[in-house]
């Protein structure tokens, strides 16, 4: 598979100790975000990998995370079957049937998707419900989420479960550059 790099990022934790590098990258006939976030989960070291693969419309197909959290080695398998449904290590996901968008909880990487996706222009508020991957959990389960892009600099964000609603500041490539309270760009590439 051929792939172009359009962007590189490297993120601040800002609740706790920790970063995260991803690469942006054109694929063949879509994109993948590729990264590795090291931080503290309840006093354990952690380091995961993970990998997003979308199609051309920034649909979710695939995503591999691995690492480890404190003793225990974690492997995850993630897939989007042709009919809706998701595939966690290869069982079937009932709960995130049909959702679009995958949240990987440990990472701003993945709320590139919906963002790209969306609607672009300012003022339009868009549901994106997601099938998000709980951590340290580590199970999909739906996530309900709104964008709104504000301008081309910065996104309005909300999800309700966790009662967050804040203004994300976009890069040009579109990866969160300022997540308020979690994440910060340090450098971008």
């Amino acid at each position: 598979m051929t792939m172009r790099t359009v962007a590189s990022i490297l993120w601040r934790r800002l609740d706790q100790e920790g970063h995260d590098g991803c690469l942006l990258a054109k694929t063949g006939d879509g994109w993948s975000l590729k990264g590795q976030a090291v931080f503290l989960q309840g006093g354990a070291p952690c380091g995961i990998s993970y990998e997003i693969h979308c199609d051309a419309g920034w649909r979710t197909r695939a995503a591999c995370v691995a690492g480890f959290l404190g003793g225990d080695a974690l492997h995850y398998r993630i897939e989007k079957l042709g009919d809706g449904g998701w595939m966690l290590n290869g069982r079937e996901q009932t709960q995130v049937a049909d959702l679009v968008d995958l949240d990987l909880g440990f990472t701003p990487a993945s709320n590139l998707l919906p963002i790209r996706r969306l609607d672009r222009r300012p003022g339009i508020s868009t549901p994106a419900p997601a099938a998000y991957l709980a951590f340290p959990e580590l199970r999909l389960e739906r996530l309900d989420q709104t964008y709104r892009r504000l301008d081309d600099t910065r996104c309005a964000y909300a999800a309700p479960k966790f009662g967050y609603d804040e203004v994300l500041e976009i890069s040009p490539s579109v990866l969160v550059a300022d997540y308020p309270g979690l994440w910060r760009a340090v450098a971008l590439n």
